[in-house]
């Protein structure tokens, strides 16, 4: 291999069977999310169903994975059911270092499995397995089996699995990646479980040799000293994302009860500090990553027998916000054991719990009732949300059923659609402004972390279509050329595009180091490309009325501005479609 080219596992379900194949264009797209673009291009087919065996998952890492801090993220690509079209989702763990030591930059998916499986992927050996006793079981009962199932490689192993959600098809679905981080939106579970896979284990056995010279030993020791000797990171591994909460609650952007109010005196209870100083356990870390930014929490439950048992539940913003704020719930135990029910039936949790909230306001105002629900749903009942993901992550009733695809369908037929909070998918926790309700109703793949919206709209007050349309066009190059390398994005500040040159330069990637901004928006182009292939339009996306009511620090939302932003932005993307599809052909 000349350094140009990606090592890809090509595997096979239908028959168990895979191949290795040397793919070139890592001088064009770098890996991790142009990777994962580029590689369905080549394997994906836009034409067919989201579950059709043909479509591929595929998980890429990037050229730096392993060999500076924070390199510690995978990309996972694949056709979502939620709206149709191609997606990503991104998650740490250990899964991104698995594969750096199992020599694979791409594990590409495709086919069946005839029987529910377990695929084992290492450097020298491929393994599917039958695994029709984990059907059911939720994502912590089935790590605990697979663990024994496949001892050994601890710290170089990580194991994928779905909960009862992902084999339902729940558009909802997340992958649970070790533990404590998952594949979160878009229903990346759903996609592997259209595959009949309930597990993906990737033994990273092999070596990851580190570059000659004194140059690359420098520069990872100035970059770490970065992370965990300055002010650069303290924030995550401290109180982590969690310090949002109060942050913008002060500001009147932080969701709760569906998104009826933004900001509440009940915070306090609710805080960041106060998960801190009531619930937090320890910190933990992705594969690869010295700042520690999991904030793992704990809530002890009374046995039968009087004994306490213990439970560890990982926490940080977004978790909180969507079954604690949005469901009105304010005391941090109650939150954590939210989001233990939803994350061991395997759903995302934000996704789960604004839907939860729309269900809630639904039964308040006699749309849907106790038939539905199974259990009633009032805002503040944590005991009941604690049933009620269970009950949509298995698909408990036909209600459910509808709703795991998606809450704007359970209001096409229930009603409510005005006060659904969707914004592309179940929105993320920034209730900001305008320029974050358009860059997420219309962002790549409908994240908050698509672009820095949020920041703009809780620094900007003046109404400018075109600087803030500008803000959004600009800052994306940037973020998908971190999400090919592929960095976290907490650590964009680190990582500016002088310093990942440089990075670049000391593990031999001397041509990439020197074309970044032109790979930058190369990746851009090609990822809006693909996702119109498979159909992507603007006007498929609309922002429900209860975004219109909205007050921030800013006062009332602007519908005239908000609209005229979705509208630029739009053209905006249908543009460089345009210009990928002359580039790319």
């Amino acid at each position: 291999m000349s350094g140009k080219e990606f090592r890809v596992m090509v595997v096979d379900l239908a028959c168990g069977k895979g191949r290795l194949e040397v793919i070139p264009g890592r001088d064009l797209v770098i890996g991790g999310s142009g990777l994962a673009a580029l590689l369905y291009r080549q394997y994906g087919k836009p034409e067919l169903s989201w579950d059709d065996p043909q479509q591929p998952l595929i998980f890429a890492i990037g050229p730096l994975t392993g060999l500076f801090p924070l390199m510690s993220k995978t990309v996972c690509s694949f056709k979502s059911n939620y709206h149709g079209e191609y997606t990503e989702s991104h998650a740490g763990g250990r899964s991104a270092l698995a594969l750096a030591f199992a020599g694979l930059d791409a594990l590409v998916l495709v086919g069946r499995a005839p029987r529910l499986s377990s695929l084992l992927v290492a450097s020298r050996s491929l393994e599917l397995r039958e695994v029709s006793f984990l059907k059911g079981l939720d994502c912590d009962a089935a790590g605990k089996l697979l663990r024994t199932t496949y001892p050994g490689g601890s710290g170089h192993r990580s194991i994928l699995r779905i909960g009862p959600a992902g084999e339902l098809g729940s558009a909802m679905a997340a992958i649970t990646v070790d533990t404590y981080r998952h594949f979160g939106r878009m229903g990346g579970g759903a996609a592997m479980g259209a595959k009949n896979l309930k597990a993906i284990v990737i033994h990273g056995d092999g070596a990851l040799d580190l570059p000659e010279g004194k140059a690359y030993a420098r520069l990872f020791q100035e970059l770490y000293g970065k992370v965990t000797s300055t002010e650069m990171m303290r924030k995550y591994h401290n109180l982590g994302t969690a310090a949002n909460l109060q942050a913008l609650n002060d500001i009147s952007s932080l969701p709760w009860n569906n998104l009826q109010r933004t900001s509440d005196a009940a915070i306090a209870t609710v805080s960041g500090e106060r998960f801190a100083d009531a619930a937090l356990l320890r910190n933990g870390a992705c594969g690869g990553c010295p700042v520690g930014c999991i904030h793992i929490g704990f809530f002890r439950e009374k046995m039968a027998d009087n004994r306490y048992h213990f439970h560890q539940v990982a926490y940080d913003y977004e978790p909180i916000f969507a079954v604690g704020t949005m469901l009105g719930v304010t005391d941090v135990f109650d939150v954590l054991r939210i989001i233990e029910a939803v994350e061991k039936v395997g759903l995302d949790v934000m996704s789960a719990g604004v839907a939860l909230a729309w269900a809630t306001e639904a039964t308040e105002r006699g749309l849907i009732g106790d038939r539905e629900t199974l259990t009633p749903l009032r805002f503040g009942d944590a005991a009941a949300y604690r049933q009620a993901a269970w009950q949509l992550g298995s698909g408990a009733s036909p209600f459910y059923r509808l709703l795991g695809q998606g809450t704007l369908r359970a209001a096409a037929q229930y009603g409510g659609g005005e006060f659904a909070c969707v914004l592309g998918q179940e929105m993320a926790g920034y209730a900001t402004g305008e320029l974050f309700f358009a860059a997420q109703t219309l962002g790549f793949r409908h994240s908050h972390l698509d672009t820095g919206a949020y920041g703009y709209d809780q620094k900007n007050s003046q109404r400018d279509v075109g600087k803030a349309v500008d803000f959004l066009i600009d800052d994306e190059p940037g973020r998908a050329l971190l999400t090919s390398m592929v960095a976290c994005l907490f650590a964009r500040a680190v990582y500016d595009n002088e310093t990942l040159s440089r990075c670049l330069e000391a593990v031999g990637h001397s041509e990439l180091a020197a074309t970044l901004s032109e790979s930058g928006e190369r990746i851009r182009r090609l990822r809006w490309l693909v996702r119109a292939s498979t159909g992507f339009a603007p006007e498929n996306f609309s922002i429900p009325k209860r975004f219109y009511k909205v007050a921030t620090w800013k006062g009332a939302i602007d519908a005239a501005y908000l609209d005229a932003i979705k509208d630029e932005y739009g053209r905006r993307i249908v543009a460089l479609i345009a210009a990928g599809a002359n580039e790319w052909r």
